[in-house]
């Protein structure tokens, strides 16, 4: 999606990153980085797993902690990829360090949201410049906004 963004678009990203916290302090605390978030992370990952397993036509490697399926069809994804519990689910394109870096914070954000995780991702909209997950994971190594904007 690199493209330049609109003006105003780090104000609008603070913003919500404080919408999300604020959210996150209604959600009970025995959800969130606990035994319970910890299986829907690895309920996240079996599905990754599965996913990955069914439609992954290039090597399934390890890599910045996260299990990385590789030439799955367009259709099988959101965007250039998708990070379901600890898998990074992607088509053809060259998988760099950065956007590797930018997955394993939406793995850890799995880790801590559970069950939660895709309900909250679906509630921030799909705007990236707008969704808080996206912005905490680096917009410029998921290849949202150039480097340096």
């Amino acid at each position: 999606m690199i493209a330049t963004p609109p003006p105003g678009w780090r104000a609008r990203a603070e913003r919500a990153v404080a919408r999300g916290e604020k959210l996150d302090r209604l959600i009970p605390p025995v959800l969130l980085d606990s035994p319970i978030s910890r299986v829907g992370y690895w309920w996240g990952t079996a599905i990754g797993w599965i996913w990955g397993g069914l439609w992954s036509t290039g090597p399934v490697q390890h890599r910045e902690g996260l299990h990385v399926f590789t030439g799955m069809p367009g259709w099988t994804f959101g965007r250039g990829g998708v990070c379901v519990g600890g898998c990074y689910l992607t088509g053809d394109a060259r998988v760099t360090d950065a956007v590797l870096r930018h997955e394993a914070v939406h793995a850890r954000q799995w880790r801590r949201y559970g069950f939660l995780m895709p309900v909250l991702y679906l509630l921030a909209g799909r705007n990236p410049l707008r969704n808080r997950f996206e912005i905490m994971a680096g917009l410029e190594d998921g290849n949202y906004v150039p480097r340096g904007s």
